[in-house]
């Protein structure tokens, strides 16, 4: 795609690496852009700015937060003795929009994969640890996807919450395997933490 414009060129060039965006799309998001008001873009481009720069983790669940501690662990309102674990910020807000949950979360950051060399260290488990042995923790709900990776790190996890004196217990059945949780309609996600029920080692969903 040869373009008059080297400027306009590299704004394809940095749209196109966003997942999903290919360079039809990049080219016609950097069009609108040129077409909108300097300020418009101003703001545009600002807060993606900040939202690299200035975003960090909960320092409890973490979470993506604007705070040293997310809005949901300031809440209240939350049970502080269930504690949803996840894979990342996508299954947060996958679980929220169902509005059946009132606990805590921890969100993983990822899930365990030796074939492309991540392990639990390279995960927040030892923060999930801690959290359950220094806090108000009677129950942990496994809510990872329903894929290979998800069932080994949930084996994982169960098999190091065992000793600590707190209930493990995983989604009910629902989520089909091999799907990821934000890709689930909220009517299944939300009866599948409803139903939930204690975690069996080697169960597959």
């Amino acid at each position: 795609m040869a373009l008059s414009s080297s400027l306009l060129e590299q704004a394809v060039d940095q749209l196109a690496t966003l997942p999903g965006i290919g360079r039809r799309t990049a080219m016609r998001l950097a069009l609108d852009l040129l077409r909108r008001e300097v300020h418009e873009v101003t703001r545009f481009s600002d807060a993606i700015r900040k939202l690299r720069e200035e975003v960090r983790y909960c320092e409890e669940c973490c979470n993506i937060s604007d705070q040293p501690r997310c809005t949901i662990c300031q809440d209240p309102g939350r049970d502080a003795g269930l504690v949803c674990v996840v894979e990342d910020i996508r299954d947060v807000i996958a679980i929220e929009n169902t509005r059946q949950y009132k606990g805590l979360y921890h969100v993983l950051g990822g899930v365990i994969d030796p074939m492309n060399g991540v392990g639990p260290d390279d995960l927040h488990t030892l923060e999930l640890f801690t959290r359950v042995q220094t806090g108000p923790v009677r129950e942990v709900l496994l809510a990872l996807g329903g894929t290979l990776e998800g069932d080994t790190t949930g084996f994982y996890l169960n098999r190091r919450l065992a000793g600590m004196g707190v209930l493990v217990t995983t989604i009910a059945r629902g989520i089909s395997v091999g799907s990821d949780l934000d890709q689930a309609d909220e009517i299944t996600l939300g009866r599948s933490i409803a139903d939930r029920k204690p975690y069996e080692s080697g169960q597959r969903r």
